[in-house]
C-alpha cells in the first residue's frame, strides 16, 4: 500500500510540475516560431493546425528527468526512493528525445524543411541506440528475458535477446510516432500503457520501475492539459520517439514484452496499418487498402470527428490494457 501511495504521489507531483512550466514553454515556442508544418497529403482539416507549437515532448521530459535525478540523488543521504535501474529507461527517453528534437528542428528550420531528417539516417540512429539499450538491459541490469501467461518460469532467450529487444525498441518508438497525429491521441494512449506496465511492475515487486512509470503518467497528464482538442501544443518527434522507446524499455524490464501487442494495441495497429498500406500499394501497383494510413486518418476520412477517434481509440486501449494486466497475473 505504501509503495502504491508513493507512486501515485509522484504522479501528482509530476503533473503539477508539468502544468506549471507548460505556460512558459508555450510562450518560448511561440516566440521562436517553433510551429508544426502540415504535409500536403494530410486531410484538409489538419491545415488549421499549421503553426501550432511543436517539440512539446520537452514539457514531459524535463519534469521526469528532474524528479528521477533528484530522487536518485537522495540515496546519498540514506533515503531509497528510486533505484539505479530507472536510469536505463531515463537514458532511453533522453536519447530518443534528442534524436526526435534533431528531426523536428530539421523539419522546421533545417535544409529539409517540412520533411525532417532523412529516413535512413534516422533509422540507423534508432537502431544504434536500441542495440546499446538492449545490451545494457541484458548484461548490466540482467532483466528477465521473457515471461508468458500461464508459464511461471522465465523463458531464456540467450544471445537472441539483444536483437529481439532492439527490434522491440525501434518498433515501439515508430509505432507511437505513427499514433501521434490527432489532438491528445498519443498522450492518452501512452498514459494508459505506462499505467498498465506500472501496475505490472508493482505486482512483480519492481517498485522503482513502478514509480518511474507513474511519474511518466503524471507528466503526460500535465502535457495533455495543453494537448487535448483543440491542441495548444504538439509533442513532435521529440515526444513520440522518446515515449515509444521508454515504453519498450519498461516492457522489457518487466519481462512481459510478449503482452506488448495487447497493452499497446493502438500503436501496434497504427504501425501495422502503415505496413499493410505500403505492401498492398506495391503488390496491386497503386491501389490502397485504407483510405489513408496510419489508420486514424482512415477513420477521419470515413467521417469520424477527431474527438470521436481519440475517445474510441482510448476506450479500446483501456480495455486492452486491463486485459494485458490480467494476463500478466495468470
Amino acid at each position: 500500500m505504501r509503495d502504491s501511495a508513493l507512486a501515485l504521489s509522484l504522479a501528482g507531483l509530476a503533473f503539477m510540475m508539468t502544468v506549471i512550466w507548460g505556460g512558459p514553454l508555450l510562450r518560448i515556442l511561440r516566440h521562436f516560431k517553433i510551429g508544426k508544418i502540415i504535409r500536403v497529403e494530410e486531410p484538409g482539416k489538419h491545415f488549421t493546425k499549421m503553426g501550432t507549437p511543436t517539440m512539446g515532448g520537452v514539457m514531459i521530459i524535463i519534469p521526469v528527468t528532474m524528479l528521477t535525478v533528484l530522487l536518485n540523488a537522495v540515496s546519498l543521504i540514506g533515503m531509497k526512493v528510486l533505484g539505479r535501474s530507472v536510469l536505463v529507461p531515463l537514458a532511453a527517453m533522453l536519447g530518443y528525445a534528442l534524436l526526435g528534437a534533431l528531426d523536428d528542428w530539421e523539419g522546421i528550420r533545417g535544409k529539409r524543411k517540412g520533411e525532417g531528417m532523412r529516413i535512413r539516417t534516422k533509422f540507423i540512429a534508432q537502431i544504434g541506440l536500441a542495440i546499446g539499450l538492449a545490451i545494457g538491459l541484458k548484461y548490466v541490469l540482467d532483466v528477465p528475458d521473457m515471461f508468458l501467461p500461464g508459464i511461471q518460469t522465465e523463458i531464456e532467450l540467450g544471445f537472441w535477446y539483444v536483437p529481439i529487444a532492439a527490434f522491440i525498441i525501434v518498433a515501439a518508438c515508430n509505432a507511437v510516432n505513427f499514433t501521434d497525429g490527432l489532438d491528445g491521441l498519443a498522450g492518452l494512449i501512452s498514459v494508459t500503457i505506462f499505467a498498465a506496465y506500472g501496475g505490472i511492475a508493482l505486482l512483480q515487486g519492481q517498485i522503482f520501475i513502478a514509480r518511474f512509470c507513474f511519474t511518466m503518467v503524471g507528466a503526460l497528464f500535465g502535457f495533455l492539459w495543453f494537448n487535448v482538442h483543440p491542441a495548444q501544443l504538439f509533442m513532435g518527434d521529440t515526444g513520440s520517439l522518446s515515449l515509444g522507446a521508454t515504453i519498450a524499455v519498461i516492457a522489457l524490464m518487466t519481462g512481459q514484452w510478449a503482452l506488448f501487442p495487447i497493452i499497446a494495441i493502438i500503436p501496434v495497429s497504427e504501425a501495422l496499418s502503415d505496413v499493410i498500406q505500403i505492401v498492398y500499394f506495391r503488390l496491386t501497383k497503386g491501389r490502397r487498402f485504407f483510405k489513408m494510413a496510419p489508420i486514424h486518418l482512415h477513420f477521419e476520412l470515413l467521417g469520424w470527428s477527431e474527438t470521436q477517434i481519440v475517445q474510441r481509440f482510448w476506450l479500446i486501449s483501456l480495455l486492452a490494457a486491463m486485459l494485458g494486466v490480467g494476463l500478466a497475473l495468470v
